[in-house]
């Protein structure tokens, strides 16, 4: 990366920087609610199941 020299170049290269920093944040972001959405889902999925499902490994499969 070319460092620039002049001072309208240093400042849209720190606005861009800053406009990274906030855009990884926002990706951040919007990982973390899919991943609580996928747990509260697999969560309610499991507690819907039946009793007994799921208590018994079949081993000679």
């Amino acid at each position: 990366m070319e460092i620039p020299t002049s001072t309208t170049g240093l400042a849209m290269l720190a606005t861009s920087l800053a406009q990274g920093k906030v855009e990884s944040a926002v990706d951040v972001a919007v990982l973390k609610k899919s991943i609580e959405l996928q747990e509260q889902t697999a969560t309610h999925l499991l507690q819907s199941l039946p009793d007994g499902v799921g208590t018994q490994i079949n081993t000679t499969a």
